[in-house]
């Protein structure tokens, strides 16, 4: 039992990776899987596309590593997080779409729940900030929205879980339903100062208990894969939302240490220690990871688009062909010639925190051209984690002195470089972007004896390159100045009437109509 199996699920695909025991990579598989999109807002993936590319990229990683399933010390599991899915507990099938984090269908349900005074409530138990983002008012959408399903939750036929617990279930071919603390903490209904789900969040959503899962410490052995997964009883060891398994993947576990994720969004993570940070500057206090019943919490800004903005550069308007071309193509012009994009497809998160907000462009000239839109689109990202870095500063009262960061869009040396610029700190880049999947491979480990402290796994972390800010203050100004313009225009954009019509979400918080349903 030589490796360890790192089952990263992510928004856009899914990929399986194998580590050794120095924490480098074997060998990768990736799948992409489609993107539904049934309305302007709305954004919904089908779980069985979900656990059947997840699937064939775990066969794949170990047939080009030339290993079996008997190699494996264990499986860790890390996914995108606040992914909605419910489905029947004796057919495993579920009965509607999974809804995507980033889906703004319950915006006027969150809304209402703002009206009716439970803003502070909602984030005094559970960190969080009443928004769509979050799985909670996801499940009441597909209680209300699914023929029968809220009477069969009310009969315990059915299960909700994040996506953890979706592979969970299906790779112990139902018997284990489970989630870990950082999955949990991210519903709006887990209280993450008592450490269980909280029924007055219950009631007020109107979820019925039975639908949740047991959450466990983040590692753990939760119970085995069954040989229809992986032809082998392989423990199931590890478990992290995709941002607290980079966290823990970049090694820092010491309050004050952080790090950003440049995936499909942008995440950073503030390691806060036993103490949850309560922000006054629209950021999260969420569970950062739990080891033997110790929680460990974090501050988090979250951003609903960064690498995103480069799939829309490819797949939407076709001005490259690979994602990795953008900064070939951002790097043709000198700098961004006054353009800025806020990529606000789905709203703006922290610290903004506007449901309504819309994508936006501004800035164009005659001038403008297709390198000034990709250099943009390249800086919407450093500009968004600035932001969210100044919030995380004027709340923990720790000075920023460096950035560690990690993710897909990591490999671009014009966004790090810019980042360290606008941030004026170096930003640091491992060895190993792949933290996420590090992360979950760790958590793994240690519930296994595979690794046998924290400090064997800090000694493996390697710098790649460091990326000092050689920006003048006053053009760091000009360019900030710049975006915080072009951010007030995207924001409000959407009509809260017009998207709570199309949203088809009628009727006051708690009340439900079993006439009104859209089919699965």
């Amino acid at each position: 039992m030589t490796h360890i199996l790192a089952l990263d699920q992510g928004t856009t695909s899914s990929r399986a990776i194998l580590f050794n025991r120095h924490g480098q990579i074997e060998s990768v598989a990736q799948k992409e899987f489609e993107q539904i999109y049934p309305k302007p807002g709305w954004v919904e993936h089908d779980a069985n596309e979900i656990w059947s590319t997840q699937m064939g990229t775990a066969s794949e990683a170990l047939t080009r590593a030339g290993l079996t399933a008997s190699d494996l010390a264990a499986v860790g599991i890390t996914n995108q997080r606040e992914t909605t899915i419910i489905w029947d507990r004796e057919t495993g099938d579920p009965i509607h779409n999974a809804i995507v984090w980033q889906d703004r269908r319950t915006s006027g349900l969150c809304d209402r729940l703002k009206d009716q005074g439970h803003l502070d409530l909602f984030q005094e138990k559970t960190g969080l900030i009443l928004d769509a983002y979050f799985s909670g008012t996801k499940i009441k959408w597909i209680l209300d929205h699914v023929d029968g399903a809220r009477q069969r939750a009310r009969n315990g036929e059915l299960a909700f879980g994040t996506v953890d617990s979706w592979l969970v279930w299906r790779m112990t071919d139902g018997n284990r339903h489970i989630t870990d603390a950082t999955n949990a903490s991210r519903t709006l209904l887990y209280n993450i100062h008592d450490g269980a789900w909280d029924d007055e969040l219950l009631s007020i959503l109107d979820v019925p208990r039975s639908l949740l899962p047991e959450v466990k410490d983040s590692s753990a052995v939760y119970g085995h894969t069954t040989s229809d997964a992986f032809g082998a009883g392989i423990p199931i060891a590890g478990m992290a939302g995709d941002q607290q398994a980079a966290l823990f993947g970049q090694m820092c576990t010491s309050p004050g240490l952080g790090k950003n994720t440049y995936g499909t969004g942008a995440f950073m993570v503030q390691n806060t220690g036993r103490e949850a940070v309560t922000s006054e500057n629209n950021l999260l206090t969420t569970i950062a990871y739990q080891l033997d019943g110790t929680t460990y919490y974090a501050l988090e800004g979250s951003i609903f688009v960064a690498g995103a903005v480069v799939q829309w550069l490819r797949d939407e308007l076709q001005i490259i062909r690979n994602a990795s071309d953008v900064e070939r193509l951002a790097r043709q012009v000198d700098d961004n010639g006054g353009v800025y994009f806020v990529p606000a497809f789905t709203g703006l998160g922290a610290p903004h925190w506007d449901q309504y907000a819309r994508g936006t462009i501004a800035g164009l000239t005659r001038g403008a051209n297709k390198g000034h839109l990709a250099r943009a689109a390249t800086e919407s990202m450093a500009y968004q984690v600035a932001d969210v870095i100044d919030a995380m500063e004027a709340d923990s009262g720790i000075e920023t002195r460096e950035l560690r960061a990690d993710g897909g869009a990591a490999a671009n040396d014009l966004l790090l470089q810019f980042q360290a610029d606008i941030l004026g700190v170096p930003v640091i880049r491992p060895e190993v972007l792949e933290t996420t999947a590090l992360g979950a491979a760790y958590l793994a480990g240690l519930a296994v004896d595979f690794w046998e402290s924290q400090d064997e796994i800090q000694s493996q972390w390697a710098l790649d390159r460091e990326f000092t800010p050689s920006m003048s203050a006053s053009r760091v100004a000009d360019l900030r100045n710049g975006w915080s313009k072009a951010v007030e225009r995207a924001r409000a954009w959407e009509d809260p009437d017009a998207s709570e019509s199309a949203s088809a979400t009628n009727g006051a918080v708690g009340d439900t109509d079993p006439e009104e349903s859209v089919r699965s």
